[in-house]
């Protein structure tokens, strides 16, 4: 009997083994009603490891273009289960035809959202420069649920890449959605926390402008950077993150720009950082703001 939750034991994948062997013997008879019954039955379950079992192994049945309509239709079928199936055995068919993957989870990420996010993970290591032009696409869409999809497993970017990752929430920065927003919130703390260097100065763009939804936006991640910072202030003073992103806010707390100077002082409050004397500002000054 097979779990209607977590990961496939060994008595498991000898079962599905038995079964698929079975719906393989349909498909050689010509059987394709008693197939789909088959297969609707087995793709209700709840548990996602046997809906990516069965899925993934049609693909091992010698003549798919018996398998396609059924998968096909599964894929449109009202229950979730069953087009989570359909999309798991299109996903393994299509192999390294990335841009095909690409087409599939963009035509279904509303109908099987959770699946979609685990192969959007998947996708990012395999083809990253293939998902950061098609990224760019999704966060410009009209719907709002593809808009937040498209920040899901950037992080595989983050640190090699950080000017991507901020030129693409630049894209997204005003967006109205509240998912939207987490969203930009936990890359903008990944990558400033990796590359402080690269992510504020353009964090301080954005502060310039003074929309209302950004600063929220941007007071979120840089309290909990901020916050980081003075956990790992009584271990490491000498961290390169913690040295930066000290530098930075005491640069906000003198800034000739409004928005940016009360950020700053904000910020400065956590770090118990009082007003600069002058001499202070002078050396800011000279040094340059980050």
């Amino acid at each position: 009997m097979l779990k209607k939750i977590g990961r496939l034991d060994t008595e498991a994948i000898s079962e599905l083994d038995q079964i698929m062997h079975e719906i393989f013997e349909l498909f050689d008879d010509r059987k394709l009603k008693e197939v789909e019954e088959k297969l609707i039955t087995l793709s209700k379950t709840p548990n996602y490891f046997v809906r990516e079992y069965i899925g993934k192994h049609l693909v091992g049945y010698h003549d798919l273009s018996l398998v396609d309509p059924i998968a096909q239709r599964m894929m449109d079928h009202k229950i979730y289960g069953v087009r989570a199936t359909g999309l798991f055995y299109f996903y393994e068919k299509y192999g390294t035809q990335t841009d095909k993957i690409v087409e599939l989870i963009t035509r279904y990420f509303e109908s099987v959202p959770w699946e979609v996010e685990g192969l959007i993970n998947e996708m990012w290591k395999r083809d990253p420069e293939l998902m950061k032009r098609t990224m760019i696409q999704w966060v410009k869409s009209d719907n709002e649920r593809q808009r937040a999809l498209a920040f899901h497993g950037m992080e595989a970017v983050s640190e090699n890449d950080p000017g991507y990752i901020m030129d693409f929430i630049s894209y997204a920065i005003d967006d109205d959605s509240v998912d939207v927003q987490k969203k930009i919130t936990h890359i903008l703390t990944q990558v400033a926390r990796v590359n402080p260097i690269i992510a504020f100065p353009y964090i301080r763009e954005w502060l310039i402008e003074g929309e209302d939804k950004r600063i929220k936006t941007i007071w979120v991640s840089m309290k909990k950077l901020t916050n980081i910072v003075v956990q790992k202030n009584r271990r490491d003073r000498y961290n390169e993150f913690v040295i930066l992103t000290t530098q930075t806010i005491e640069d906000w707390m003198n800034d000739e720009n409004d928005y940016v100077r009360h950020m700053g002082e904000r910020l400065g409050k956590i770090l118990d950082i009082g007003p600069l004397s002058e001499s202070s500002k002078r050396a800011h000054s000279h040094n340059g703001n980050i």
